[in-house]
């Protein structure tokens, strides 16, 4: 019981990663139906100029830098590979340049960093905390901490801000917002840039636990998209739970059975859940008007 309690706290520590990049494929799929397939890359690209950063100043004030330089690469992301294509109204052509440059970004972080994993001094100590009889590391409950802090602050400034009652209305309905005067175009920006953000975030955050380096945004940001078809698209709630499961899933199969099996529960289930329920667990199925 104790090996699965720690089993369990580390998978949900992994699992609050990839519902933080989860929540940034929300972001942009609320706003204009398109997703950011380079999210993993704006992780890998955060980690990076983070590690760059730490050696010229303290880890949390990097922070905040580092979050500005992701909100950055995202307004790159939405101006040179999404806007095009939503302007000729090419159905799938946001699909091509969001991978292209997701691959562009990786070269660069491959010649300018190099292809070794590097590692990321951490901030807090390595020692483990005694908690409730199991070992949790410092950065782990950072992680976790973090993670949920982040989405908080989205969802409130959403709700409680003009500017997140804009992006709510045009999530809700783009072409009404339009006709009521707000800059719908501005509010996509606005969301790639918050969706890179949390990415660049989520990169720092991981960073002191694993090693950095330019591959480490592929999986990740596979997994979390598998994260956010599980939990749905529409749903904040369903990314931090499908996050959750899949870093238990993970973590127990990698113990119990295999590190070489412990990729497969992830895909099981995202088969699974679309085959039973396309939406997602906590997705809403939304009827489109013609």
């Amino acid at each position: 019981m104790e090996i699965f309690t720690q089993l369990l706290v580390s998978g949900i520590a992994l699992g609050m990663i990839y519902a933080v990049i989860a929540f940034g494929y929300q972001l942009t799929f609320a706003t204009s139906r398109t997703l950011n397939f380079g999210q993993g890359e704006a992780l890998m690209l955060g980690a990076l100029v983070g590690l760059t950063l730490v050696g010229y100043m303290n880890y949390w004030l990097m922070i905040p830098v580092v979050m500005i330089f992701g909100a950055m690469q995202g307004v790159v992301v939405e101006r040179v590979g999404v806007r095009p294509a939503l302007k000729t109204k090419s159905e799938f052509g946001w699909i091509m340049t969001t991978i292209s440059l997701a691959i562009i970004f990786k070269n660069v972080a491959e010649n300018v960093w190099g292809r070794d994993d590097l590692k990321f001094p951490s901030p807090l100590s390595a020692s483990p905390l005694k908690f409730l009889g199991v070992n949790v590391l410092p950065m782990e409950i950072v992680v976790v901490v973090g993670a949920i802090a982040m989405m908080l602050a989205v969802e409130i400034f959403n709700r409680k801000s003009i500017y997140g009652k804009a992006v709510v209305a045009t999530s809700n309905d783009r072409d009404a917002a339009g006709l009521m005067g707000i800059n719908t175009s501005m509010v996509i920006t606005f969301s790639y840039a918050l969706s890179s953000m949390t990415a660049a975030f989520a990169g720092v955050l991981i960073a002191p636990l694993t090693l950095t380096g330019a591959t480490m945004g592929v999986v990740l940001g596979l997994k979390a998209f598998a994260v956010a078809i599980i939990g749905g698209l529409n749903s904040g709630m369903g990314v931090i739970v499908g996050g959750m499961i899949l870093g238990v899933a993970e973590t127990t199969t990698g113990y119990y059975l295999s590190t070489g099996y412990k990729d497969v529960p992830g895909l099981v289930l995202l088969l699974l859940v679309l085959a039973v329920k396309p939406a997602g667990l906590f997705g809403k199925t939304v009827i489109k008007k013609v």
